[in-house]
């Protein structure tokens, strides 16, 4: 492999300019304030951790995740996610935390990915964790707040696709029972949203019209309410029928937050089978072509920690909001520059304290820059237009 060219950076990563911090940072503040207003407070976690804790209790593949030894030989991981390291605290530092704890976080994760994919190792999230509670209401109000940090970052038009891995899971032991590998071979198609690659897979199995049937019907539950009562007619399993109950009242408590408009039932949405134990949900905005969040109830994860309570959560992918989504940004206040000569820096400066104080952006350049005080017709993004210029020559204002 050649060396990195000086201007060279690593595949997947990127370099935010100025004006898309601004935008990045406009989309984190509101939606931590919408996640404060419903009580959840913020977290900050390592940037990197051990293998052997949150690499391994992770969501993420094995083959994704980024390893590295430290000075001691130890192998270490970037963190993939905020869940994982949350779940570690939970049974930590927060392991005497009367329950239930609402957390919220943004930061950047990592994921490896083949640099031909065209897709960004390091990205941003924001997200929540409702650690504690294992109801229906816990759901609702994990997804009703994913609908509002939505609607704070600036994405006006999305559905919300909730489905359940109860479901999904006792449907198949009651129509492929004790036949494993076929039945992970169909939540694969799933999880991948392969529909068609779902139908090839019936067609392979040694099935009757009836099983056939029976499974072919699951890939048409996707609607409103009235898909809970469809999925019971569906399956006779207490698991699955449990798991449609669960969904029946999530639904009921989303009615009465107001948000069941933007939200479908989806018993083909199950995640990550390997992870999620209970509610799945994804965002889509209508912008864009793929999720811009997605959560879910993850129960075991905390018993790895050995807090063995219920919780569930979600993330926006904010990356995906920032570049996709038209926000209307407020308009930034123009920066005062304040030109001055030798003999004027000690009154430039102090005038520039005081206008600071004032809540005013002030740059300040010495007076032989003449070339940056002429006014710009440049469109540059960092080009910078000033509201007011002030001269300083001889410790006397000149010019304003």
């Amino acid at each position: 492999m050649s060396k990195p060219k000086g201007f060279e950076k690593p595949a997947g990563v990127r370099d935010y300019l100025p004006h898309v911090v601004t935008k990045l940072r406009h989309i984190e503040r509101n939606v931590l304030d919408c996640m404060s207003e419903w009580g959840y407070r913020q977290i900050i976690t390592p940037t990197m951790e051990y293998y052997d804790t949150v690499g391994v209790a992770s969501s993420t593949s094995d083959r994704k995740l980024y390893k590295m030894l430290n000075n001691r030989g130890t192998t270490m991981v970037l963190r993939s996610d905020m869940t994982t390291p949350i779940a570690r605290v939970m049974g930590s530092v927060l392991k005497e935390e009367s329950l239930p704890v609402r957390l919220s976080y943004h930061a950047n994760v990592f994921r490896s990915i083949e640099e031909k994919a065209g897709r960004e190792t390091e990205f941003f999230q924001t997200g929540a964790e409702l650690v504690g509670n294992d109801s229906a209401e816990g759901d609702a109000e994990v997804i009703a707040l994913a609908i509002a940090s939505l609607q704070a970052a600036g994405v006006e038009t999305f559905k919300i696709s909730l489905g359940h891995v109860g479901f999904l899971t006792g449907l198949l032991e009651e129509v492929l029972p004790d036949q494993t590998i076929e039945q992970e071979a169909l939540k694969e198609t799933l999880l991948n949203r392969d529909f068609v690659g779902f139908r090839e897979q019936l067609a392979h199995f040694q099935l009757s019209s009836e099983q056939r049937q029976e499974l072919e019907g699951l890939l048409r539950l996707r609607g409103a309410q009235d898909i809970c009562r469809q999925a019971t007619a569906l399956s006779s399993n207490p698991r699955a029928i449990a798991s449609i109950q669960h969904l029946c009242k999530v639904w009921e408590v989303l009615e009465a937050y107001g948000v069941s408009e933007h939200v479908m039932i989806d018993l083909t949405m199950i995640g990550d089978f390997s992870y999620y134990t209970g509610m799945v949900f994804e965002g889509y905005a209508a912008e864009l072509g793929f999720p811009v969040c997605s959560g879910g109830r993850y129960d075991n994860l905390l018993t790895q920690f050995g807090r063995p309570v219920a919780a569930t959560g979600f993330a926006l992918k904010t990356n995906r909001i920032l570049d996709g989504v038209n926000l209307l940004l407020p308009q930034e206040e123009a920066p005062v520059l304040i030109a001055y000569d030798v003999n004027s820096r000690r009154e430039a400066f102090a005038h520039a304290t005081e206008l600071r104080r004032q809540g005013k952006i002030v740059i300040t350049e010495h007076i032989e820059a003449t070339h940056r005080l002429e006014p710009s017709t440049d469109t540059h993004p960092l080009t910078v237009k000033y509201s007011q210029t002030i001269r300083f020559t001889d410790g006397q204002v000149i010019s304003i």
